[in-house]
């Protein structure tokens, strides 16, 4: 959550494409006809204002070395793919998700979630690589030209939330480039990334690591998700449509080996574990911090609390508190004020809405705030909802909760009001546990064991787990003295 937020109320989907001329266009890999609605011009165009909407709700991250990295490694494969002319951006994002996905006309984008649990040079490339397949192919042109195009940023969110009913954001379009576009492009998009791979003297077979590492996280996943009774999370669309054993992927990745240079292909394990050293690693100081069901935030100076097995998500723009069952939400805000209103004027005055109801002024935490409901768009459609705001000098905090039934449509409003009342400064010890956690590299001491490792370790849930899925030896397997190991600081 940024220090600067719009003053939007509850999600909603983003503004709809207009219409593109009609025609047909040759596929830069196929050479044959697809029938799409844009020219390339229409496509970089289209790619550009996505961009500028996705660094809206998630940042670069501000890494000089490893934002050299992805450039020099991106720049390489894109060199030696079908569309080299094209200007290709290549953006690290500050998100803890585990993704990659490519925007209409070159435009691609890595988080640094995943950047931690790659393991090599060669392993990037393959992300990379795959991601710029879907460029050259133009999936995304051909998926939106037979769909109207809303709400990226609404397909980003799902996808990271998890919530039921966030989809109605978005088409199939927008979910597409988040989530993936269907076996068949996937499978093309694997062709070409490891075609790309093998032509800038990678190692085709880097494809196979990187499906390990995330098939491993999604057994993690899956197998705390049924200890604790939900549904388990698993956001990137990367690989996501190949099972460990996919024939027809070891297929296309067996057929690129032809393309290979002369030479031993380059891995570069050593020298991208290197470059990891101080990466963020969950959730960083600037956009807050989640702890099991409390929230921190160091530069705002404030914590909030939410119900006890809530799941938290944190977004540039917005915190979004889920109960297990998904069955509603809570979402907060913010945005500054010139500080003359009351929490109940400035709620009349932000709403712009006649039918507030329920109205009740409350103070908390020695701040003062003001409550009620009204009917408005939300991700179930129109729903009631719980709005709060607190004031905190001239900035206004906006809470507003609402619940999928229609029902029970007050089922909520009872969390988000506690919600807004537990917003208060930060005391001196959670200053600390507002300190983001990073990446340390380091070289396996004599006899170290995973276990061992994970006593020393913040990392306060599955210690022992997650340094095992971080360096690739999940479920089993121990270090190799002298190794170059990733553990968390």
């Amino acid at each position: 959550m940024s220090a600067v937020l719009p003053a939007g109320i509850l999600l909603v989907a983003l503004g709809g494409m207009t219409c593109l001329n009609t025609g047909c266009a040759t596929n830069p890999v196929t050479g044959s006809h697809d029938f799409v609605l844009m020219s390339e011009e229409q496509e970089i165009s289209l790619g550009q204002k996505y961009s500028t909407e996705i660094l809206e709700e998630m940042p670069a991250y501000p890494d000089p070395v490893l934002e050299e990295l992805v450039q020099r490694v991106g720049r390489k494969l894109a060199r030696h793919s079908h569309r080299p002319e094209l200007d290709y951006h290549f953006t690290l994002l500050d998100s803890t998700q585990v993704n990659a996905f490519a925007l209409p006309g070159g435009y691609i984008y890595i988080t640094r979630g995943m950047l931690a649990y790659l393991n090599s040079e060669a392993e990037l490339a393959a992300v990379l690589g795959h991601e710029i397949g879907h460029v050259t192919a133009r999936h995304s042109v051909r998926q939106q030209s037979t769909t109207a195009v809303t709400g990226i940023i609404g397909a980003v969110l799902a996808a990271s939330t998890g919530i039921q009913g966030a989809d109605s954001l978005t088409n199939m379009a927008g979910t597409a480039i988040v989530r993936g576009y269907g076996r068949e492009h996937e499978l093309e998009a694997d062709r070409l990334g490891a075609e790309y791979l093998a032509r800038s003297g990678y190692d085709p077979e880097a494809m196979l690591e990187v499906v390990s590492v995330l098939k491993n996280q999604e057994a993690f996943e899956a197998a705390i998700a049924k200890q604790e009774g939900r549904q388990p999370n698993v956001y990137h669309g990367l690989f996501s449509t190949h099972p460990d054993n996919d024939a027809r992927f070891r297929e296309v990745i067996e057929a690129a080996k032809k393309y290979k240079t002369d030479g031993a292909s380059h891995i570069g394990r050593d020298s991208y574990l290197l470059r990891l050293d101080g990466l963020t690693f969950g959730d960083s100081e600037r956009e807050g911090v989640v702890r099991g069901n409390h929230f921190y935030h160091k530069d705002l100076d404030f914590s909030l609390s939410f119900p006890p097995g809530w799941e938290i998500n944190n977004q540039t723009s917005r915190v979004i508190a889920t109960p297990k069952d998904k069955d509603g939400l809570v979402q907060l805000t913010m945005t500054t004020f010139d500080g003359q209103l009351t929490p109940k004027q400035f709620m009349q005055q932000q709403l712009k809405s006649s039918n507030l109801r329920h109205g009740q002024s409350f103070s908390a935490n020695d701040l003062q705030g003001y409550t009620a409901v009204a009917i408005g768009d939300t991700p179930y459609g129109q729903r009631q909802i719980r709005y709060v705001v607190v004031h905190r000098g001239n900035s206004a905090y906006i809470f507003a909760g609402t619940a999928r039934s229609t029902q029970h449509s007050r089922k909520y409003d009872a969390v988000t009001v506690a919600a807004a009342k537990s917003f208060r400064p930060l005391t001196r010890a959670e200053r600390k546990l507002a300190t983001e956690k990073k990446l340390d590299i380091i070289r396996a001491p004599k006899g170290a064991t995973w276990s061992g490792l994970a006593r020393g370790s913040p990392i306060a849930n599955h210690a022992e787990e997650q340094l095992r899925l971080l360096n690739d030896q999940y479920p089993a397997g121990e270090p190799v003295e002298s190794e170059i190991l990733k553990i968390v600081r």
